[in-house]
Formats: C-alpha cells, sequence, structure tokens
C-alpha cells in the first residue's frame, strides 16, 4: 500500500471462536458456528498531513458447519470532504476441507467476494473493502497448532471500470493475482476460565497484489495487535 494505516476493530462475537485465527487483513478458512452471528465495527485512519477516516461495520453470518456469509459496507472521507457511505460487499465462504485433533486442525475453503465503491481508482493495487469494485475468488489453507495459527490465501481478483472518469492513473490495470501469509499467536489469557475474559492476539501479515498485464507487484507486511473485547457464548 502507498500509506501507512492504523487499523482498530471492535468486535461483539456470538459465538465460541479461536481467536487467533482471526486476522485483520485477510480471512482464515475455518467457518463460523452453524446458525451463529458476528458483528464487527473496523475503524482505519491513513498516517496522512491531514486525518482521514474509514469504518467498515459487517455482519457475519454462519448457515451451516460449511458456509457463511459476510454482509459490509465503507462509510469514509477519504476522498471527499465529509463522511460518506462509499462502498457495499458481499463475501461468501464455503469450507471443503477438515481435519481435526485436540488443539489443532487442518482446514481449507474457496471463497468469492464482489464489491461496489464510488471511489476513484487512485492506487495500483486491489482492496475490496473500500477502494475498489470488483470481484475476487480463491483458496484458503489454514492450520492451527495449539496458540498460533498461520493461514495462506491465492486468490484472481478482477477490478470493474465503474468510475473511468474519476480515474487517477494513466494506465490502469484490472486483474490481479493476489497472496497472502498470515499469522496469529494468542497472548491472553494465558488459560481460559470465562468466554468473557478480554483476549489479546498478535498478527504478521504478508500481502501481495501482483498485476497480470504489466507484472508490477504491491507488497505489504502487516503487524498488528488485536483485541477482543466481548465474547458471548450462545
Amino acid at each position: 500500500m502507498k500509506k501507512i494505516v492504523t487499523t482498530i476493530l471492535l468486535s461483539l462475537f456470538v459465538m465460541i471462536s479461536y481467536c487467533q485465527e482471526l486476522y485483520v487483513f485477510s480471512e482464515p478458512a475455518s467457518n463460523m458456528p452453524s446458525k451463529s452471528i458476528s458483528l464487527k465495527l473496523t475503524g482505519r485512519f491513513p498516517g496522512t498531513s491531514d486525518f482521514r477516516q474509514r469504518y467498515m461495520p459487517e455482519a457475519m453470518i454462519g448457515i451451516n458447519k460449511y458456509l457463511m456469509v459476510h454482509l459490509s459496507g465503507t462509510v469514509s472521507d477519504y476522498y471527499t470532504k465529509n463522511l460518506q457511505p462509499e462502498s457495499g460487499r458481499l463475501y461468501v465462504k464455503y469450507r471443503f476441507y477438515s481435519k481435526d485433533d485436540v488443539h489443532k486442525h487442518i482446514r481449507m475453503a474457496a471463497f468469492a467476494d464482489v464489491s461496489f465503491s464510488k471511489s476513484p481508482y487512485t492506487y495500483e493495487e486491489t482492496n475490496l473493502e473500500g477502494d475498489n469494485s470488483g470481484y475476487q475468488f480463491g483458496i484458503i489453507a489454514t492450520q492451527l497448532l495449539s496458540k498460533l495459527a498461520i493461514s495462506t490465501t491465492w486468490a484472481y481478483s478482477k477490478l470493474f471500470n465503474v468510475n473511468a472518469d474519476k480515474l487517477f492513473l494513466n494506465n490502469p490495470t484490472y486483474h490481479f493475482l493476489n497472496y497472502s501469509f498470515s499469522a496469529g499467536y494468542l497472548l491472553l489469557p494465558k488459560k481460559y476460565t470465562s468466554y468473557k475474559q478480554l483476549n489479546v492476539n498478535a498478527y504478521a501479515e504478508l500481502l501481495v497484489a501482483k498485476s497480470i498485464q504489466n507484472k508490477n507487484y504491491n507488497l505489504d507486511l502487516a503487524p498488528a495487535l488485536q483485541l477482543i473485547l466481548i465474547a458471548i457464548q450462545k
């Protein structure tokens, strides 16, 4: 990315979850429990000379043990003078493989998402969470080993040329290969006694978007510290 972004997440989980799999920028292969709902509010603040902000409310719904759906949108003043509705997004994930053991598992899932945004095409990268309109599909593999969760995602992305009159780039590209490598480690609590305990997770994510048209690529290394403030068992 061509900007530094500070991300704050406040989450209310109506589920039991391996919290170290809740990556900040990518999605794990694991699904939520069947017939459960999670609500999340994400705030992002780029490191620019003037204060900018973007908020993304998101509802995540566990349809069954194989299928889950995300519905989200963004409100932002990244490209406007005041906060305005900016984008809407639908994300669907299907878990097709799972091998579970005590305190560890391996899971694989296929996903697809589509997003429509009013924002201009400013940076040569794929971000379907406010910046770009387009679709994406791919594969996720995640392994949990006690308090450590590692995951990788491989995807193809195509951006829609819906804001051609607002382009900031002379030769925009619309076809990308995206891949990521993520790791999350549960720092606190040392031992679970209640689902109402504060969860603290440390993360590191490597995010890559490679243009198919001109072979350019964007690489981000994203460390993060995540607080799960409330976890409620249904």
